[in-house]
């Protein structure tokens, strides 16, 4: 069997300059063309480079095998089906919409396999840049706060897993272990305490660096990291300091903030960029490596092909796609029983509205449950190059405002403060245009409202599933899914990587 284990490849340093290697035994040999560690990181131009290689691994959303860490988030989730041709269509996904996945998933290891490499490259410039001067420390800190970013993602889904804070040395490799989340969690605090220290507001950056990772956006992401982590008032005092910083607001439309024109606005905290630039054709589209574009949005577009043949309400921006990630019918329905049509719209359609306003979909389409969705759409608004499917530029929103609002909503309901829940809980839901009657109740009515809307207002952002295992609700929202409690609240670890190194498998893998 190929050896594909995440802990060798980390070894090897791939810089911004586009060097890329593949070799199955590299430790092994000398890799040609790299430049040894003393002769890169010294100047300002190298921390620009290497500090734009840890982005452009977060922006890497496809790999030989469609592995995505959002897809991952969606199709574990209640809101989302696998979806696709038919059972066999990307069968890792298929598994993971199923709960019927293992060790051997291929979407889990090229997943796992990316975050891996984005905190190598992270400790790389957190290691050794010299931080001395205003540029590089800034670059540490943004470093400091991708390294937390991806660490929260690992221990969300992974549970304890292996703490590295520089590159590996080959010969300790083999003995990597996991450790409890619980050092995880205080690394990520001290990582990101370091960054907020030091990195500007949004609002001092230029256009061109809006990507960068601001003081607001890391302040966010330690509330987030005190809210899993149940310090509700440590949460509620860092939203509080986000949402008085006069740094971001809510937009007057939810999708505005999908759309292009909505990129990096005031309700963006932090979003992974993505860009058409490389204008890609069936010709030169690189498949298999690091792509520019965000061809997620190609993968997940109504299907068109039989029995599906999606056409579009004439007029429609959004077209048709390959037909993975459909919602479920309980997200559809959902919005129907809340009366949130606003949302809804922006959010998904129903296949009945499509062909009552002069679309087409076909019977019998796989995974299909009567909706399809918008939010996240294949529009040809959002694509451009010679070939639209392949150049779709549409931005990962990761952090957005509304969700600090809701996060601070749990914070401050969990810390006993019900008004500043009800203000912020309503600030999310009356934002113009939704015409939805204010939150009132109190005790465990409010923590449903909350769940609820956060059910609404963030559907398809990825959010929902650890949102369930974090509030203990994952094992009764899913359990007529296939979810079975005390396995399937974590994903296992590529077997590889169990069988490389003294890790131990997660319960029932």
């Amino acid at each position: 069997m190929k050896n594909n284990s995440i802990f060798k490849k980390l070894t090897l340093t791939i810089l911004a300059m586009g060097i890329a290697f593949s070799c199955t035994d590299f430790l092994d040999q000398e890799v040609n063309g790299q430049l040894a560690d003393a002769d890169f990181y010294r100047t300002d131009n190298d921390a620009m480079a290497a500090t734009a290689a840890v982005y452009d691994q977060l922006s890497n959303c496809y790999t030989n095998v469609w592995a995505s860490m959002y897809l991952i988030r969606q199709i574990y989730s209640d809101e989302s089906n696998a979806a696709g041709g038919d059972a066999n269509d990307q069968a890792g996904y298929q598994q993971l919409d199923d709960f019927a996945h293992d060790s051997q998933n291929d979407q889990i290891s090229g997943v796992w396999t990316r975050l891996w490499s984005t905190i190598n490259r992270a400790n790389n410039v957190i290691n050794l840049v010299p931080n001395d001067n205003a540029l590089r420390d800034r670059l540490i800190a943004e470093s400091k706060a991708l390294r937390a970013y991806v660490y929260l993602d690992l221990v969300s889904f992974w549970g304890d897993v292996p703490l590295l804070l520089a590159s590996p040395v080959p010969s300790e490799l083999p003995n990597a272990v996991r450790v409890p989340k619980s050092e995880i969690y205080a690394q990520m605090e001290k990582d990101l305490t370091e960054a907020i220290a030091v990195l500007p507001l949004k609002s001092a950056y230029s256009a061109g660096d809006k990507f960068r990772w601001s003081k607001g956006a890391a302040q966010a992401l330690l509330g987030k990291v005190y809210l899993y982590q149940e310090k509700w008032s440590d949460a509620a005092a860092i939203f509080e300091t986000v949402i008085t910083s006069g740094e971001f607001g809510l937009m007057n439309k939810q999708s505005w903030a999908f759309d292009k024109g909505g990129e990096f606005g005031k309700e963006s905290l932090f979003e992974i960029s993505q860009v058409t630039s490389q204008a890609y054709d069936w010709g030169n589209y690189p498949w298999g490596n690091n792509v520019e574009a965000n061809i997620i949005l190609q993968l997940m577009g109504p299907r068109a092909d039989p029995p599906a043949n999606y056409q579009p309400v004439p007029g429609d921006t959004l077209v048709a796609g390959w037909g993975f990630n459909l919602p479920t019918a309980k997200i559809g329905n959902a919005f129907v029983a809340a009366g949130d049509n606003t949302r809804r719209r922006e959010s998904l359609m129903s296949i009945q509205e499509l062909k009552d306003a002069g679309g087409n979909w076909g019977t019998g389409v796989w995974d299909e449950e009567g909706f399809v969705r918008r939010k996240y759409g294949s529009f040809n608004t959002q694509n451009g190059g010679p070939v639209g499917e392949l150049n779709y530029g549409t931005d990962w929103q990761v952090l957005r405002y509304a969700d600090v609002l809701l996060m601070a909503a749990e914070a401050n309901f969990r810390n006993n403060n019900e008004a500043k829940a009800h203000q912020y809980l309503n600030l999310v839901r009356q934002r113009p245009g939704t015409n939805l009657p204010a939150i009132t109740p109190s005790g465990t009515a409010l923590f449903d409202a909350i769940v609820r809307e956060r059910f609404l207002e963030l559907c398809f952002e990825g959010h929902r599933f650890v949102d369930l295992v974090r509030w203990g609700l994952a094992a009764s929202e899913m359990s007529g899914e296939g979810f079975v409690a005390g396995k399937h609240e974590l994903l296992p670890i590529p077997n590889n990587d169990i069988v490389s190194t003294k890790m131990v498998q997660n319960p029932g893998y």
